[in-house]
């Protein structure tokens, strides 16, 4: 087996199967290092640190005054894309925006907790948010799609998408298309580490936003990372990563087909085939340069690298349990589980950003039209995290409001534990100084 790595998971000891977790994007200590100047940048010079940067790092001459994208701009993108891609956008965000207004919360619940004391919980929107648009290694208006969607309907009020500029000084026409149909009107052509720091600290042109959401490079990632105590930074979401994981009822070459999907992202994208089956490994393997000869060479490229390098091929588990256990430690963002039966292993699996199941739910349809939200925690910060969702866009207000009826009681158990825990305003709040009060007598 020589077209991609391949790991006998039997054959490893702990060392060797924790090194099969980890991803391109672990270790961001030299990102770190190089993003702080930038950052600084930004903060100090405002709109000239972005124009230089624009060249520097994007090789585009973004003039001055031109950092925000102009409602003309908006016009001429419609005219630029083909208007069955439009149509295909308009069918993604409309699956998409459903979904999302399935999972929007009630604005408001309350409930009586006790006789005369009630609870509950009130939604409100965030007042702003960028959403961050990669743009490096290709055009993602599926990424403005699930990023704008539960944004608008959350209700934000001032929303921004920051999208890195093309040569010309443009921003992808498609990405433009996809903003204004879901109903994001204002986009900055900037990316990189300088757009989170422009979005954190606000510049001449670009206002700053209380949150940032958004997958991005290693860069990005680190610039979050440094500004985390400016702004709410979101999900983790970087490089792309997946599992396929492919049980006996199917063809192995399946799993080869899909395991590309994510694997051609980048070179620092993360993929592998799991399963116990031999013959499905062995298929998988014997598959892929195939599918090689159907991509283009850019892509063709970035899959051999990861297929091939340390972050990704095929695994092969002695059983069901093990792959189980292996994809759970993994916590991948993307998993698959191709089987003709797949509820039977999704009980199993409880470490996953994004499932889908079946050989009829490869993660293209996910990433693009399904409708359940595309950006997803990676480096197993799927355990603590879920999708970015309506929620994300969202703060929750506790509500509480008691009756004189019901205040003694409450007073009563609160008073005890406020003494105990030796909090003598907390204590005195709830004595008789304030019956005193309350009747008039203070």
């Amino acid at each position: 087996m020589s077209h991609c790595s391949f790991h006998d998971l039997s054959t490893l000891d702990a060392k060797g199967r924790a090194a099969l977790t980890k991803r391109s994007e672990t270790d961001l200590s030299s990102f770190v290092e190089r993003v702080k100047p930038i950052i600084e940048a930004v903060r100090t010079e405002g709109d000239a640190a972005l124009l230089r940067f624009a060249r520097d790092f994007d090789k585009s001459e973004v003039k001055p005054g031109e950092i925000k994208v102009s409602e003309a701009e908006f016009d001429a993108a419609f005219k630029a894309v083909e208007p069955d891609v439009v149509e295909s956008i308009r069918f993604g965000i409309d699956n998409i925006r459903r979904f999302h207004e399935e999972q929007k919360p009630e604005p408001m619940w309350f409930k009586e907790m006790r006789p005369g004391s009630f609870a509950g919980d009130r939604w409100t929107p965030i007042q702003s948010a960028a959403l961050y648009v990669p743009r490096g290694k290709g055009a993602f208006p599926s990424v403005t799609m699930m990023t704008s969607v539960p944004a608008v309907v959350a209700g934000v009020p001032n929303l921004c998408i920051v999208t890195p500029p093309t040569p010309d000084g443009s921003v992808d026409a498609a990405t433009l298309v996809a903003a204004r149909i879901a109903g994001v009107e204002t986009v900055y052509k900037v990316g990189g580490a300088q757009a989170v720091a422009a979005v954190a600290y606000g510049t001449e042109t670009i206002s700053p936003v209380l949150k940032i959401v958004g997958p991005g490079s290693p860069f990005v990632v680190a610039a979050k990372s440094l500004l985390s105590g400016v702004i709410n930074t979101g999900l983790p979401a970087g490089p792309s990563e997946a599992i396929i994981f492919a049980d006996e009822t199917v063809d192995g070459a399946l799993a080869a087909l899909d395991v590309l999907i994510e694997a051609e992202h980048g070179p620092d994208s993360s993929a592998y085939i799991v399963t116990h089956d031999r013959k499905v490994a062995e298929a998988a393997m014997a598959a892929l340069p195939g599918f090689w000869e159907a991509m283009t060479e850019q892509r063709v490229g970035f899959s051999k690298t990861v297929l091939q390098g340390a972050y990704g091929g095929i695994i092969l588990t002695a059983s069901l349990e093990d792959s189980y256990a292996f994809i759970n430690d993994y916590a991948p963002e993307h998993l698959e589980i191709l089987s003709t039966e797949p509820f039977r292993h999704l009980g199993r699996i409880t470490e996953a950003a994004e499932i889908l199941m079946g050989p009829h739910t490869p993660i293209t349809l996910g990433n693009f039209v399904l409708g359940p939200n595309a950006v997803l925690p990676t480096s197993r910060w799927a355990r603590t995290y879920g999708p970015l969702s309506v929620t994300d866009f969202l703060k929750r207000s506790s509500i509480g409001y008691v009756t004189s009826a019901g205040y003694p009681e409450l007073a009563l158990h609160a008073r005890r534990l406020a003494r105990y825990e030796g909090f003598s305003s907390h204590e005195n709040a709830i004595s008789d100084m304030r019956d005193a009060l309350l009747a008039g007598k203070g």
